[in-house]
């Protein structure tokens, strides 16, 4: 099959880009993630960093494997600031856009033919590596894979095929002199062109299973889920409104009322959120996050629910209330 059919066919399915390159070891994102790791970058992430003697190897995931299908698909939507007592979700979380990018990916093995696997959001591949070898898009200065007339607010997903594809080339493009993205990281996570370190990354902390240290914490404002700080400053994502056909929000969830998020019952909390990565499936860490929230963007009236949190028995969730309570009173004083 040449590029311009399965272009064709992947805009049939509903696809906003597609890419091809061929199954072989990613020996330069092998040798990345060993020098990050010895670094310590990562902190506790696994993920498709945990085993790159298979993620970095697609020849490995599929018998016969001969080409790697890599897919993008738009999340951008508009949507509004948080209010008074709203969290932000990052703009990918505000929905399940890899339950889609699924679908549509094996539809279009079944159209290509052969044997096929398909893989999306998955720990067994490093889907952005394949991405930028097919010249898909190319890797911007805050390490995320940046698609012509997409920017970076894509999905990415996967398609091992058996079958020989014309294979794409990486693309002539970088970011330039431009270091928007590395200035405006409120933490400086960004410690090299390319290169994250996890243990400063608001996104990361969101999701992590341990306290919040005191420094993250000032950072996070309203966020209680990932961080879109370095993609809203980007030169590459300006306009990406005006090329988008997905600008009904539906239902997608830019905001959430924090109450809500510390007043609902776990059972009802942890189901709402499956579309999320959370610590052990465990909602108290969504919880954790929202009392933080709470000294941004609480009110008066929500000392009564930080105060309860303070006094219960959980100390994870009544040490990060009694530090929230703390600011908010602080904040609100200074009014």
């Amino acid at each position: 099959m040449n590029a311009a059919r399965l272009r064709e066919i992947g805009a049939e399915l509903g696809l906003d880009a597609v890419a091809v390159a061929p199954a072989e070891p990613y020996e330069r994102a092998e040798h990345a993630i060993a020098e990050r790791r010895a670094e310590g970058l990562f902190a506790d992430m696994s993920f498709t960093v945990a085993h790159p003697e298979f993620s970095c190897h697609p020849e490995r995931l599929l018998e016969g494997a001969r080409s790697v299908v890599s897919a993008a698909l738009s999340y951008y939507l508009p949507g509004p600031e948080p209010s008074a007592g709203e969290g932000r979700l990052a703009r990918h979380a505000w929905r399940d856009h890899y339950a889609e990018l699924r679908l549509r990916l094996a539809a279009l093995g079944e159209r290509i033919g052969g044997a096929y696997r398909v893989l999306v959001d998955s720990s067994e591949h490093v889907d952005r590596e394949a991405a930028v070898r097919g010249g898909l898009g190319f890797f911007g200065k805050n390490g995320l894979v940046i698609a012509p007339r997409l920017g970076s607010w894509i999905v990415l997903g996967t398609l091992v095929s058996d079958i020989a594809i014309e294979p794409g080339k990486p693309l002539a493009r970088n970011c330039g002199s431009c270091r928007l993205c590395v200035r405006a990281c409120p933490t400086g996570a960004l410690v090299r062109d390319g290169v994250l370190d996890a243990r400063l990354c608001l996104s990361y902390w969101t999701q992590a299973r341990t306290a919040l240290p005191d420094s993250m914490r000032e950072q996070m404002g309203t966020s209680v889920y990932g961080c879109d700080i370095c993609q809203r400053v980007c030169p590459w994502n300006r306009g990406v409104e005006k090329r988008s056909d997905r600008l009904a929000l539906g239902t997608a969830e830019p905001t959430v009322s924090l109450e809500d998020w510390l007043t609902v019952d776990d059972r009802e909390l942890g189901l709402r959120y499956r579309r999320l990565y959370v610590p052990r499936r465990d909602p108290r860490f969504l919880r954790r996050n929202a009392l933080v929230a709470l000294a941004c963007s609480g009110a008066r009236e929500h000392e009564p629910l930080l105060e309860r949190y303070a006094l219960g028995g959980d100390e994870l969730l009544a040490e990060h209330a009694r530090w929230a309570l703390s600011r908010l009173r602080e904040r609100l004083d200074r009014v």
